[in-house]
């Protein structure tokens, strides 16, 4: 037996820490001294103090966590929904990060209110192309929501017109649709001039009588920087939009976002 000093050394937390788990019934002493009120603790009780421990850094309440290692599961069944929790709380960090790179952009937008140049853009006719495409729904316009959308499209169109033999005839290009429930259909196509590809549609792009365009160079978190450029110049000039941009990828560099190369066409009337 163990006293609660030695027993929480051992299990690497603190002695306030089991008495709090005691008062709340998570994990009670197995022995205590009725004379002096000392608590003592059994070796075999550290694997219930592992589980508790793993368990509230993973997150859980300790009224989860009291309802987990109640239950008694296996070492495998809890592995399991360890992992599981795990793999939730990658997620989370990933979209708390790309939270954070977007706070960045936007602050870094802010500051520069009042001194973005509008004499990179080009106001230009946008023809007709035949494209290869594969397209998905996505729950919002919103940068952290299209990465993850369009990003595996572009990798599984280009798998898709590799395994058919077909090389891009021309830059990569994203486009969006509203869809319904407030819903963006995201589209992920590239140039071809092949007839039907198994596994991809294959339409005709239509035109843009007028595009308002912009090269945007580095990562698209900082899209909006050039985006609003565009707004600018369309607002100055007379300009109305129709639509959502054209994304279309003139340099792709997967190691490095900060190396892509966009340009970003708006269709405009007057």
């Amino acid at each position: 037996m163990f006293t609660i000093g030695d027993f929480a050394a051992f299990g690497q937390v603190s002695p306030r820490m089991l008495r709090h788990y005691d008062a709340t019934g998570l994990l009670r002493p197995a022995v205590v001294d009725q004379a002096t009120g000392y608590r003592y603790y059994s070796a075999d009780q550290l694997s219930r103090l592992n589980r508790i421990i793993a368990l509230k850094d993973l997150g859980f309440s300790l009224q989860q966590v009291h309802e987990i290692v109640d239950a008694k599961l296996s070492a495998e069944e809890l592995r399991g929904m360890l992992r599981l929790r795990r793999a939730q709380l990658e997620d989370e960090l990933t979209r708390g990060a790309s939270r954070l790179v977007s706070v960045e952009a936007r602050l870094r937008l802010i500051e520069k209110e009042g001194h973005m140049p509008t004499d990179d853009i080009v106001l230009k006719h946008i023809a007709p192309v035949r494209v290869a495409e594969l397209s998905a729904l996505c729950k919002s316009y919103e940068g952290e929501d299209i990465g993850p959308v369009l990003q595996p499209l572009f990798g599984q169109l280009m798998e898709r017109l590799g395994a058919a033999g077909v090389t891009p005839a021309g830059a990569p290009v994203a486009y969006y649709e509203d869809a319904e429930n407030d819903q963006i259909r995201v589209h992920a196509a590239a140039p071809v001039d092949a007839g039907p590809i198994a596994g991809v549609d294959v339409q005709e792009l239509p035109g843009i009588p007028q595009a308002a365009t912009i090269v945007h160079a580095g990562d698209m978190y900082d899209a909006d920087r050039s985006m609003q450029t565009l707004a600018r110049w369309i607002e100055d000039n007379g300009y109305r939009s129709q639509g959502y941009a054209r994304e279309v990828t003139l340099q792709f560099d997967p190691e490095n976002p900060a190396n892509w190369v966009h340009e970003f066409q708006i269709p405009v009337t007057r």
